[in-house]
């Protein structure tokens, strides 16, 4: 896709376990289909194969259609590193990378999470309307994500997920 641009959305979230807990909740597919892009009752399809190169795959059903999320590992190191691959092909062509970066604390971890969003551009789009673009993606991906993160924390740190946020 020629006219895009890419933005750098970075978060950090605190987690009162270990890193390799929170590492494998994104590697699981039983962890994944409670909290990545979906929720357990759902989800239609969580299929995983985490290996560098490997596919990984989410369905949720929601309101009468299926929100699909795909992406491939890029590089596995655990339990520091995870970089990957995110596209929702529904909605668009454009592929984001993902890294999420895994640090000890004295008290579990920190994650920090950053993804590279690719956003497209419509013919005749100005400046103004390319940030305006760029906001409202970096502003709904983090919202998203929020959620997500907040679930996947309840997910670590007690065994399951207390809906809705």
């Amino acid at each position: 896709m020629a006219n895009t641009s890419t933005i750098a959305l970075t978060m950090t979230k605190s987690f009162d376990v270990t890193a390799d807990k929170v590492f494998d909740a994104w590697l699981n597919s039983e962890m994944m289909r409670k909290w990545l892009f979906t929720m357990e009752h759902t989800n239609k399809v969580s299929m995983n194969e985490p290996h560098v190169g490997g596919a990984w795959e989410i369905v949720d059903h929601r309101e009468g259609k299926d929100y699909r999320a795909i992406g491939e590992y890029l590089e596995i190191n655990s339990p520091n590193k995870l970089v990957l691959t995110f596209k929702m092909p529904q909605f668009s062509d454009t592929v984001d990378e993902i890294t999420v970066e895994f640090e000890s604390t004295e008290n579990g971890c920190v994650m920090t999470f950053t993804q590279l969003i690719v956003v497209p551009h419509e013919e005749g789009w100005t400046e103004k309307d390319i940030e305006k673009a760029q906001d409202e993606y970096k502003t709904q991906t983090e919202q998203g994500w929020g959620y997500m993160f907040e679930g996947l924390k309840q997910l670590v740190e007690t065994g399951k997920i207390n809906y809705p946020f």
